[in-house]
């Protein structure tokens, strides 16, 4: 009897493991396996959901590219398939104004070329898609552990700001080249903590095709990372330089270019210019080197504030960087945005692609729970949306003037001057200010008294 006792305590032993479920992660995903990319039942509910809207608003992005009437199609099919022909003839496009971009976009507008049995506007489109894509992928990647849970002190909150925020700039981000260029600076900033040498080159290569890439090495920690990282990003800058120079004539045209710029009807100081306009100002706007600038009197004063602003900025980055004390998991991504914020709202020109960087570098900083930047990537998110308010739909009023056009510009301007004061505060504030002395009050231990 003892023996049949203890074989049916063991078969219902036996039963209530079978029968009690699965452990699960916080996201519904069982823990018995590994979380797999190639095995969707794996993935955790989160990165379905994040995989199914990017599927459904990226196919509306393509349809608006793949029509061939917006005008960023029409940017791609002309201008940019106009330089490629000059550049697959070993040169650069010596003497037209309109190029104003450092010797590596070449790589951007030859890279269509790879897809011969596309044209040039569907293999860019498609490379965009690609690389927008990649990039997905990546935040997702970094956000979850391979068991499908969220790393601690990591936060999917990047992925979603990638995801949601790009398509708010409607077809713009696949008709222009600064996607790919974005991807490469947020691959840098993502590898810095750990790999400060491939991280650095991405930078370098980034910088050689827009320039801006470069800021993301800023808020590396003093020490041998931070030697390593600019070291190596300007040695892959030199070297990528030195092919160009090699194999294309007039690497350096598009300098001159640059300094003839004026004040863009989009930037900070084409928002006064605006409201100047309103007040009875006599200038004008018209297509100057590639953009549309204001012309008359005062322009050149405000463009010279813009440059001094610039200065200004690179200054206090400069002094940020001499004063920080105190660098945390999610510093040099925070000081990276602020980098870029700064110079973006200080530059003479902000086209609406110039947000794509922003986007970017915002899910970059939010992949990680503790940074200072979250109410940023608000205001950038909302920025966003005013600027596809503005572009395409107020453009055409914004050229010929009106309160209507200035006041959609001067809000999103405003949302972004506000944004990158917020930024630069915060940054100062978790990584320079005195942290205040906590007031540590002997802690009266409550319970039985023992009595020896």
């Amino acid at each position: 009897m003892t023996g049949q006792a203890s074989q049916l305590g063991h078969l219902l032993v036996e039963a209530m493991v079978a029968q009690a479920p699965t452990p699960v992660t916080q996201w519904g995903i069982p823990q018995a396996g590994p979380f797999r990319w190639t095995n969707p039942a794996t993935w955790p509910r989160e990165a379905l959901a994040l995989t199914g809207y990017w599927l459904a608003s990226r196919l509306v992005m393509i349809g608006m590219i793949r029509s061939g009437k917006a005008e960023q199609a029409i940017e791609v099919h002309r201008t940019y398939f106009h330089w490629y022909e000059i550049l697959v003839q070993g040169t650069y496009p010596v003497g037209d104004v309109t190029w104003q971009y450092p010797p590596g976009a070449a790589l951007a507008m030859l890279a269509p070329g790879l897809l011969p049995f596309l044209t040039y506007l569907q293999a860019f489109a498609v490379l965009m898609l690609l690389t927008d894509g990649v990039t997905q992928a990546v935040l997702v990647r970094v956000s979850l552990r391979r068991s499908g849970g969220v790393h601690r002190g990591r936060s999917t909150a990047g992925a979603w700001m990638w995801a949601l925020a790009l398509p708010l700039l409607l077809g713009l981000p696949y008709g222009r080249y600064d996607l790919p260029v974005t991807a490469l600076a947020m691959a840098s900033a993502l590898l810095l903590p750990s790999r400060p040498r491939m991280g650095g080159a991405l930078a370098g290569i980034g910088a050689m095709i827009k320039v801006w890439p470069a800021l993301v090495v800023l808020g590396t920690p003093r020490g041998r990372s931070t030697r390593q990282a600019w070291t190596v990003m300007c040695a892959s800058a030199a070297a990528l330089l030195l092919v160009l120079c090699t194999v294309f004539d007039g690497a350096f045209d598009f300098l001159t270019a640059q300094q003839g710029r004026g004040v863009e009807i989009e930037s900070l100081g084409g928002s006064a210019l605006q409201i100047a306009r309103q007040l009875g100002w006599p200038g004008e706007v018209d297509q100057h080197y590639g953009s549309l600038e204001f012309l008359g009197p005062h322009v050149h004063a405000v463009a010279s504030a813009s440059l001094l602003l610039t200065a200004f900025a690179f200054g206090w980055l400069l002094l940020w960087r001499f004063r920080a004390r105190r660098w945390n998991a999610a510093t040099p991504y925070d000081a990276a945005l602020t980098a870029v914020l700064l110079f973006t709202v200080t530059s003479r020109v902000i086209s609406p692609q110039y947000l794509i960087w922003l986007i970017g570098l915002c899910a970059v900083c939010l992949t990680v729970r503790g940074s200072c930047q979250r109410p940023t990537a608000l205001l950038i998110l909302l920025a966003v949306g005013v600027t596809t308010v503005d572009y395409p739909l107020f453009f055409d009023s914004l050229i010929r003037g009106g309160w209507s056009a200035t006041a959609v510009i001067v809000l999103r301007n405003g949302l972004l001057l506000a944004a990158s004061v917020g930024s630069a505060t915060r940054l100062w504030r978790a990584s320079v200010s005195p942290v205040p002395a906590l007031q540590s009050a002997t802690q009266v231990r409550r319970g039985p008294i023992r009595v020896a």
